[in-house]
């Protein structure tokens, strides 16, 4: 298909296909005139990864590049994979040291092994930081409740990574850690509503 189709099916302006293409995200169609290029369903495939990265995912051009890096040429460490996934969504990293040992001493006491130098580390002791400077009141068990409520839906996740298929499951693993977060995040949004409606809603 030509790049005017392939704007079509996708619902992916020309121009943004263009700029997907100078970035390097989207791989080039194959040439047929020195102006002109055919696309077939990969490249509709990648699009629609790449608007899904950009919208559900929430992530940055530069980031969404570091992914399907990751996505196109895997390490060869299943950690190092989940790893890459996590950085790519990971905010800025706590300026002081001290701010990690909270993170640090709920990792521990939930006896989890994670590397320290973890995007998702500093972003949990940003977490934390914030809910300790509001005056937060957490469910009974506080963070470690969370944390084995949330250990529990990641065992079950990582149990739905192929280990026979590994262009399924680089796509799996990458792909569900950024993915899925959004979902998780929305019925959390919802469940609250739901539950606020249960306790409130005769009041």
């Amino acid at each position: 298909m030509r790049i005017s189709e392939l704007s079509r099916r996708s619902g992916v302006p020309t121009a943004t296909i263009k700029y997907y293409l100078r970035e390097g995200l989207l791989p080039t169609g194959e040439r047929t005139a020195a102006t002109q290029a055919q696309y077939d369903d990969d490249h509709l495939a990648r699009l629609r990864l790449i608007r899904a990265l950009l919208g559900p995912g929430r992530l940055s051009i530069a980031e969404i590049r570091d992914v399907l890096a990751a996505v196109d040429d895997p390490p060869e460490s299943p950690l190092d994979l989940l790893g890459q996934a996590s950085e790519a969504i990971g905010g800025e990293r706590p300026a002081d040291e001290a701010d990690l040992e909270p993170a640090r001493d709920l990792l521990a006491e939930l006896q989890w092994s994670v590397a320290d130098d973890s995007a998702a580390l500093h972003d949990l002791a940003r977490a934390l930081a914030a809910i300790n400077q509001a005056h937060l009141k957490l469910i009974k068990g506080g963070a470690v409740a969370y944390g084995k409520s949330m250990h529990r839906i990641a065992v079950a996740e990582i149990a739905t990574v192929p280990t026979d298929a590994p262009d399924t499951a680089v796509r799996q693993a990458v792909l569900g850690t950024i993915l899925i977060e959004p979902l998780l995040l929305s019925l959390r949004r919802l469940a609250l509503q739901d539950a606020a409606a249960r306790k409130f809603g005769d009041h």
